[in-house]
């Protein structure tokens, strides 16, 4: 008898293309009766197939025939022909894979050992359990060998292990259907929560009125874009926006900032919640009203149920974990992440950037589905909007979301941020004055109507407030927006030309 050693055995494992085994003495999980069994009731029952077809795959059964067999099924039905026994041996043979499996003997065996089609299902599930379970134990093998390998970066490994582990859970995991009634019942709850609320609203407070009349505020599992071209005040938005949820309606907030650190982003809050320009906070030249000022307001953001998270180059992966212990602990109703280009599928391989950003947004979607919270990321645009002239021709579009068409369809919501005064346009069609105006596109809603909100924008405080809230522009800030449009009035620049990536308007931090 020949002794084979652990080693040997995972060698000639690799050679022969089957899963090694960690440990010797232990079968991998198996059942080849319930394998039989699922592929006996096939060739039996012709409606059997499209109850299982979801459950299995060809890999998920253990014995190599039977794979060759259920991939003939499969087949068959792509076609849409009948699956019986006659009809499984013709297609073996056009797969030139009936010899493999044991010749018209181990189909017509198959079909003898069982009865009727009943339990299908139950014993499809337990074989798709037993795979499940087999690809845990292949994955666990291979983290563990290269775990042991020295020459293996534990970083990338840790990124391998969490892109190849979401392969598999995405892959294996699947919701079962639901009986209308209970999803009534869900509805009718949030319907009469809606109607004792004062406000009117389904969803979370964003604190801008007007937004928050379009949309019945954020609702749960929807996936929010919020895009724009650089220095519109995306991240000033959104910090505003937290802001109001956090101190106004104590709404818990996470806040995953790829772009800056979290003590730019508290700067940044500080700015907006004491009402002291950044250029002063930025280098602490501060009079003492304002520091009094500073003190007495600060008070405010302390103990706010806001959560900032500053990880560069976060992965979706990372992303899912932190999120769900932050919902588990904190209790986190609404996640913003600041910016969707800036994440990164590490261990999954794309052809393209375009496809691993479609993959993010599609997970992006499938996580605030998961949690049933609402999940709000910012975009990028294209230069699609500065090549175009005119007032018009400045607003963005659904076609300017940069790297991905994805990003749209897997949205349930697109919001744009589009300042006039930026592209030097200080007035409307009207004669409105368009200086420290701000409007919000919802472009794409897809559980509500679309429309434009006008919010008030301070950039000295990148600050964004309701259109209608009272403000007093600092006298400098006045003396500058009058010397800027007397220098538009006798220059008469287009507003597609001569303009250089610093504009005058721009978030000054």
């Amino acid at each position: 008898m020949e002794i084979i050693s652990g080693r040997q055995q995972n060698q000639r494992s690799k050679k022969s293309g089957s899963t090694p085994l960690i440990d010797m003495g232990k079968l991998q999980p198996q059942a080849r009766d319930l394998e039989e069994a699922v592929l006996g009731a096939l060739m039996l029952e012709k409606d059997a197939y499209p109850v299982i077809s979801d459950i299995l795959k060809p890999e998920s059964f253990y014995e190599y025939k039977h794979q060759l067999i259920y991939k003939a099924i499969v087949d068959l039905a792509m076609k849409q022909e009948p699956i019986d026994m006659l009809t499984v041996c013709e297609q073996l043979r056009r797969n030139n894979t009936l010899d493999e499996v044991g010749g018209e003997y181990t189909i017509t065996d198959l079909t003898g050992r069982v009865s009727s089609a009943a339990n299908v299902e139950f014993h499809a599930r337990i074989v798709a359990q037993k795979y499940l379970a087999r690809e845990l134990i292949r994955f666990c093998g291979e983290i563990q060998a290269k775990a042991f390998d020295e020459t293996y970066d534990v970083d990338d490994l840790m990124q391998d292990a969490e892109g190849e582990l979401f392969e598999i859970s995405q892959n294996n995991v699947k919701k079962d259907v639901v009986q209308i009634n209970p999803v009534i019942n869900e509805a009718l709850h949030i319907l009469e929560i809606a109607s004792n609320r004062k406000d009117g609203l389904s969803g979370l407070q964003s604190g801008f009125t007007d937004l928050d009349k379009i949309t019945s505020g954020w609702q749960n599992s929807d996936l929010i874009i919020i895009a724009a071209r650089p220095a519109m005040g995306k991240t000033a938005f959104v910090l505003s926006m937290a802001k109001n949820m956090a101190l106004n309606y104590n709404t818990p907030v996470a806040i995953f900032s790829l772009e800056m650190s979290n003590v730019q982003l508290v700067n940044r809050l500080i700015i907006n919640a004491c009402e002291i320009e950044g250029d002063k906070i930025k280098s602490g030249r501060l009079s003492t009203a304002e520091w009094e000022q500073l003190n007495a307001k600060i008070k405010d953001l302390y103990d706010a149920p806001i959560y900032i998270d500053d990880t560069p180059s976060l992965s979706i992966f990372e992303l899912r974990t932190k999120a769900r212990r932050l919902v588990r602990e904190h209790g986190i109703k609404i996640i913003i992440i600041d910016y969707l280009q800036l994440m990164n599928a590490s261990g999954m391989k794309f052809g393209s950037r375009e496809q691993e950003v479609s993959t993010i947004s599609r997970s992006l979607k499938a996580l605030a589905k998961e949690l049933n919270i609402p999940i709000i990321a910012l975009s990028q645009l294209n230069r699609g909007v500065e090549v175009r002239t005119g007032e018009e021709g400045k607003r963005p579009q659904l076609a300017d979301l940069r790297e991905s068409g994805a990003i749209e369809q897997d949205a349930d919501m697109v919001c744009f941020i589009h300042r006039p005064e930026y592209y030097k346009m200080t007035e409307d069609k009207q004669g409105n004055s368009l200086l420290g105006v701000a409007e919000i596109i919802i472009a794409k809603h897809r559980n509500g109507a679309v429309g434009d909100v006008r919010l008030r924008f301070r950039s000295e405080l990148a600050r964004f407030q309701n259109y209608r809230d009272e403000i007093t522009i600092p006298s400098r800030i006045n003396q500058n927006r009058r010397a800027a449009k007397k220098a538009d009035d006798i220059t008469n620049i287009p507003p597609n030309e001569g303009f250089t990536d610093e504009q005058p308007n721009e978030v000054p931090f």
